[in-house]
């Protein structure tokens, strides 16, 4: 009665779903007293990732943005360099630039997708090149569950041998062309953060098909400790290694993926129905080119057309103990990014203004779907000043 009656009384934005052998799974660590780093059930969160993805190597960390930071020292990104990332996105993909000296660059994003903009990426590449400084690499995210679109990165990628690594932190199980998330150029990124479609609780993954990129980053996120009987470090290295016990959480979840997919895009779906009548309300488009896992149910408002802004909404569904959020805000407007290049960044900044992200949970019941769609109606002219 309790549990149930905390589900209908908060509606939270994502929570964690464990539902599967977890349970066991962390029981089988417990007892065989090794809940440290690394371990079987992280060997095995490893593999079972890469047959999910279709990738070669991986190598669990204990977060997504230890991961980043990882893609990016295996490509020896140093002080004084530029990476271009996407503008639409969580701060960890910019801080990861910084954490090795380098300048974050910012692609805006294309409104069909809100991904980054292949074409701007294009006009960005070409203008580097003919100023004789190209980037050390492109870091494009699978913005909300969605992939970018990798056919057209990949080719201004390649015509100006400039790589790319792939940020699906969001995006665990969606697909481009049919194939997963996580493949497209030279590494791709994993977050299993609390509110991840899976979670670890906090963790992350660095996935690619280069053995070598993922011994290093194994090395490196276990302080660099040389092949020694004593404690020798010949270079810097990371306390970012995922412990025994998260790893078997994850596998836990990771046997139920699909499943999770399947809801999200079911609420997903309910969201659709039950708010295409609503004047100036849109849905975060789903590419043609792929499959999104919806981690997150995002909508625009046009407080023109529905009577009340975004903020008007967040604050009325507050007010009713329901979760929402708005979209990233672009990295261009954060203030530790403020003298960063951008190129566009008004699509970013119009999706940030009218963005806001609904409770998609997979754990969700039908009287708080019913409590989301009435406060938004609710919140039709409530009035701020547009």
């Amino acid at each position: 009665m309790t549990s149930h009656y905390l589900a209908v009384r908060n509606a939270f934005f994502s929570p964690p779903h464990l539902e599967g052998r977890e349970r066991e799974l962390l029981i089988q660590a417990y007892e065989s007293n090794w809940i440290i780093t690394p371990g079987p059930q992280v060997d095995a969160f490893e593999q079972e990732i890469c047959r999910k993805v279709g990738v070669g190597h991986a190598a669990a960390l204990a977060s997504g943005t230890a991961a980043l930071h990882l893609a990016f020292v295996m490509l020896g990104i140093k002080n004084g360099d530029e990476v271009i990332c996407s503008d639409l996105t969580f701060a960890a993909t910019a801080t990861a630039i910084v954490y090795c000296g380098a300048t974050p660059v910012f692609i805006d994003s294309n409104p069909e997708t809100w991904n980054m903009d292949p074409g701007l990426l294009a006009e960005e590449l070409d203008s580097c090149a003919k100023k004789g400084k190209l980037p050390k690499a492109v870091f494009a995210v699978d913005l909300y569950g969605q992939c970018a679109d990798y056919d057209r990165i990949l080719e201004t990628c390649k015509r100006h041998e400039v790589p790319l690594i792939e940020d699906t932190a969001e995006a665990l199980g969606a697909t481009y062309n049919g194939t997963f998330a996580g493949k497209f150029g030279a590494m791709g990124v994993f977050s299993f953060n609390g509110n991840k479609i899976i979670t670890t609780s906090g963790g992350g993954m660095l996935a690619c098909d280069n053995e070598d990129y993922v011994k290093r980053a194994r090395f490196l996120s276990t302080q660099a400790r040389d092949a020694a009987p004593h404690y020798q470090h010949s270079q810097i290295g990371y306390n970012y290694r995922l412990s025994n016990l998260l790893a078997a959480l994850g596998r836990g979840q990771l046997e139920r993926l699909d499943e999770k997919i399947a809801r999200r895009r079911a609420i997903n779906e309910f969201y659709r129905n039950a708010l295409k009548e609503f004047p100036g309300v849109e849905f975060m488009p789903e590419a043609s080119y792929g499959r999104m896992n919806c981690w997150l149910t995002v909508i625009l408002i046009t407080p023109e057309k529905f009577g009340a802004d975004r903020e008007a909404v967040r604050l009325a569904l507050e007010k009713e103990n329901i979760e929402s959020r708005p979209i990233w805000k672009p990295m261009h407007m954060q203030p530790v990014f403020k003298d960063c290049r951008v190129r566009g960044g008004e699509v970013s900044e119009d999706l940030f203004e009218r963005g806001l992200c609904l409770p998609s949970g997979s754990r969700m019941i039908e009287e708080e779907f019913d409590r989301v769609t009435r406060a938004i109606s609710c919140s039709q002219g409530s009035q701020r000043n547009f």
